[in-house]
């Protein structure tokens, strides 16, 4: 979920002369460089803090040497900037895909799964600046407060978490005023009619008209997805390779982590795969409706889970869908740094230890298909599977199997007649019978 936003009607209280409570005390701020964070930096001064900017490039494409210089420039100590593309991709998406994890069976987890990482870096650098304190933009009924706030808790719970924007009780029209009275720059004040926010792994946009649930999103809420009318008319074939559940190759080639995302999300967006139209259920209570572009996960969740049809016993494969359930809702309440979730990678990393081999997709006018999967440990044995010459099967064996499977439902029927109390006299109703 995008982390800024107004939080109500009202202005800011300034502090009381005197009344500076956190005077030479650090805190690190989680600096997007838009309004919201903006602002936050002066009125965190105000409040005695002293302010140290901190930005993270998890691929949203912004002009990090310009958000610094702006943080800066509105009265940050220092500013920090950092590239946490691959990090985010090697620690925290690729063990997601390994466990399957989709929350609700809709959202890839992109947000979700990129704030527990921009925390985590934030307690090291208030380690590195002696900080008292991190803070962020979140508003009071999102879920990314919870995920700064409990992350925070888990890695440095001496650290006090400040959310400016649950506090000062501004809306957007007031945030534009008090940056324009002391003199703040933003890159913008005329506010898009969407709240947006983006890193490789996907991009979420809602509010505006969004926010009714009958309306069908605009065309001009997809950055990323072309229009399924406009993609071309031939369909585009791509082979994903894994090794222990991770992609490492695509199309023959060996590709790393980034390029492969970074392909795949342009691959499958220029197809128009990747929409998601969600209403999902918010830790805090409330349902909310989020539009996801996000091409490369799901085509990457889609070839991972075929791969692992192929490969997982079956009850292996059916405890996992519990595990990726339970994953995903973890990751999406802000409890990625918990012990559960660890004790959960330990049992997923366990299950993909044969999770190699290729998938082969079809991309087609906003849809993805399965066409084929392969592995050298795959469990699918032609020889037992085929109809045709080189059946090993032994058919024999079946009518013992089936003998012993029905025991209990005959022994039941015998002793109980459960079934035969039925009334299953109407059952063949107007039959047609033909004799010689």
């Amino acid at each position: 979920m995008p982390a800024e936003g107004g939080a109500g009607a009202g202005s800011a209280r300034p502090p009381r002369r005197g009344d500076i409570p956190h005077q030479n005390k650090k805190v690190v701020l989680a600096y997007s460089g838009g309004l919201d964070t903006s602002v936050a930096i002066r009125w965190l001064k105000d409040q005695g803090w002293d302010v140290i900017a901190f930005t993270v490039d998890l691929g949203e494409k912004k002009d990090l040497d310009a958000i610094q210089t702006r943080a800066l420039k509105t009265g940050a100590s220092a500013a920090y900037v950092a590239d946490g593309r691959l990090p985010f991709i090697q620690l925290f998406v690729w063990p997601s895909l390994q466990a399957g994890a989709v929350y609700e069976k809709e959202y890839p987890l992109a947000t979700a799964l990129g704030r527990p990482l921009i925390a985590a870096m934030m307690v090291e650098v208030a380690r590195r600046e002696g900080a008292q304190a991190v803070a962020h933009g979140c508003t009071g009924k999102g879920n990314d407060q919870v995920r700064f706030d409990v992350t925070t808790a888990a890695l440095a719970p001496d650290l006090q978490v400040v959310a400016p924007v649950r506090e000062w009780n501004m809306n957007r029209d007031d945030e534009i005023e008090y940056a324009s009275k002391h003199g703040i720059e933003v890159p913008a004040t005329t506010r898009s009619p969407y709240s947006t926010d983006e890193n490789l792994w996907g991009r979420s946009i809602e509010a505006g008209v969004l926010e009714d649930p009958w309306a069908e999103p605009p065309k001009d809420v997809y950055a990323w997805t072309r229009d399924p009318r406009q993609c071309p008319d031939e369909p585009t074939y791509v082979e994903i390779a894994f090794k222990e559940g991770i992609p490492v190759a695509l199309d023959g080639n060996p590709t790393a982590a980034l390029e492969l995302v970074t392909a795949l999300n342009k691959v499958g967006g220029e197809s128009g795969v990747g929409r998601i139209d969600h209403l999902e259920n918010r830790l805090i209570g409330i349902k909310s409706r989020e539009i996801y572009e996000a091409p490369a996960a799901i085509l990457l969740l889609q070839a991972h889970q075929a791969l692992e049809d192929i490969t997982l016993p079956k009850e292996v494969a059916r405890f996992k869908d519990l595990v990726a359930q339970q994953w995903a809702q973890m990751v999406y309440d802000g409890l990625w740094f918990s012990p559960l979730r660890d004790a959960l990678y330990a049992f997923v990393a366990e299950t993909q230890r044969h999770v190699t081999g290729d998938v082969r997709l079809k991309l087609f006018k906003g849809s993805s298909q399965v066409v084929g999967r392969k592995g050298p440990h795959q469990l699918y044995q032609l020889s037992l599977a085929t109809y045709g010459k080189g059946d090993q099967f032994d058919q024999s064996a079946a009518a013992g199997f089936i003998k012993l499977w029905g025991m209990g439902v005959r022994t039941s029927a015998r002793v109980q007649g459960r079934l035969q109390e039925r009334d299953l006299g109407n059952l063949l109703g107007d039959v047609k019978r033909l004799a010689p």
